[in-house]
């Protein structure tokens, strides 16, 4: 055990149990499809919600315990492939759900953390590593694609730690699923679930390849290109060299990042300028060589962006990678505006044909359509989920965070303030006071 995992606070396991559906489920397999089947996505999405203190009178926490575990059961109806499992289809095309109710993982824990230590970046990358106990690093060994640990803090408040397969669902299904989970979990939805809006949609085959299609050249997706390394990138980032940052950007802010871009009408996002403040100040923090190529890759929502738009409801991968291209040099010399038009010309490149060159790429290529991580930074935007609305009967969560803050940078939201945005990112240690100095300079 290393220094900073022995000082961690302790945590407790008081139970670990499956809880499968409530009501009987399908009995069957289930085809996922070709942008699920991806080798870059067999990994866990790993939410972490914090709730205040309960500091009104009658709480008791087996209570809530026993309907947070009731509401996981009856969510599970609807939402039955999230108690199956995830294998490898027998022609090896693609993967496929086992669906036989087998149930997901509910933990109940105690620990030693309070409110207060959620206000800002954890001292290491692992140090909320077990406020979601059971990691699943495989997936396809047979491990449930759906945990819930309900953690209770010294101070009387609580953390809700989920993790999700990200090959059954992406950031837009698993809240949707939070949502209607939280729900029951409080009684506000008592009917049954088949009435509840939106409906679970599986209809996975609507991303299938297109029959008799010709392979798509990579060459317009350089998010699956080679760059040369200039800088043996990757040995930065090991976790011992990193350290968490967090930092808040309000309203005020964001508008201010705006305006010294385009005072004009143009119309920029908030995504899109914040997005190039962060990848400018941390290829300059980071001092690349002026001509070491560097992407930003970031998951844009393709529900309405096929034609026929994906319906309502649908909680597979509905996502595709914008990736934004530049050299060091250019990136860090040139100005906020060079930076934000790369992101906003990446997020517009992804229309119909891009999302299915995207599909048959993948289907055709498998193992090669990887993304390359040298000269990357994966950018993932959890602000407009509605994770913050998530309320299981202890209130909004006050904080929001993923699991271990690494090498992705994660865009979260902010407590009462919808306009804002929470940046939470691992940075190498001999540059993250560079970083954040940058960052914080509007």
């Amino acid at each position: 055990m290393t220094a900073m995992a022995s000082s961690a606070p302790e945590v407790q396991v008081k139970q670990a149990v499956l809880v499968t559906p409530s009501d009987p489920t399908p009995n069957h397999l289930l085809k996922l499809s070709a942008l699920d089947s991806q080798l870059f996505l067999r990994f866990t999405i790993e939410y972490l919600l914090i709730y205040r203190p309960l500091r009104f009178n009658g709480v008791d926490r087996d209570d809530v315990v026993g309907r947070v575990k009731s509401g996981l059961g009856r969510a599970l109806v609807p939402y039955y492939p999230l108690a199956g499992r995830v294998r490898v289809r027998s022609d090896g095309s693609c993967l496929e759900v086992v669906c036989r109710g087998q149930g997901a993982v509910f933990v109940e824990a105690t620990a030693d953390f309070t409110v207060s230590d959620f206000e800002k970046a954890p001292s290491y990358v692992t140090e909320w590593r077990r406020l979601l106990a059971l990691e699943v690093a495989d997936v396809l060994q047979g491990a449930p694609p759906l945990v819930v640990q309900l953690t209770w803090l010294s101070d009387g408040a609580a953390a809700l730690g989920v993790g999700f397969s990200h090959c059954i669902c992406d950031g837009i299904g698993s809240v949707e699923f939070l949502k209607l989970f939280a729900q029951l979990s409080t009684g506000r939805r008592n009917g049954p679930t088949a009435d509840f809006k939106p409906k679970p949609i599986w209809q996975r085959h609507l991303l299938d390849k297109t029959p008799f299609r010709q392979q798509p050249s990579q060459s317009h997706h350089p998010e699956f290109n080679r760059v040369t390394d200039h800088c043996k990138f990757m040995t930065r980032f090991t976790a011992d060299k990193l350290t968490p940052t967090s930092v808040t950007f309000h309203e005020w802010g964001l508008n201010e990042l705006k305006h010294s871009i385009s005072p004009t009408t143009q119309v920029i996002t908030s995504f899109e300028v914040l997005s190039a403040h962060i990848w400018k100040s941390w290829a300059t923090a980071l001092n690349f060589p002026p001509h070491q190529s560097l992407k930003l890759l970031f998951s844009v929502d393709i529900r309405h962006r096929v034609k026929p738009s994906l319906p309502t409801g649908y909680y597979g991968n509905g996502i595709v990678l914008g990736c934004a291209q530049t050299t060091a040099g250019n990136l860090t010399e040139k100005g906020l505006a060079y930076a934000t038009e790369l992101i906003k010309e990446a997020k517009n490149r992804v229309d119909n044909n891009y999302v299915h060159e995207v599909v048959d790429s993948v289907s055709l290529n498998g193992a090669s359509c990887v993304p390359d991580p040298v000269g990357v930074l994966i950018l993932s935007q959890w602000s407009r989920l509605g994770l913050e609305m998530v309320d299981f009967g202890l209130g909004r969560p006050v904080h929001l965070a993923p699991v271990c803050t690494d090498r992705y940078c994660i865009l979260l939201p902010v407590d009462d303030h919808s306009r804002s945005m929470k940046v939470m990112l691992a940075v190498p240690s001999v540059a993250v006071d560079k970083y954040l100095n940058l960052l914080r300079d509007i």
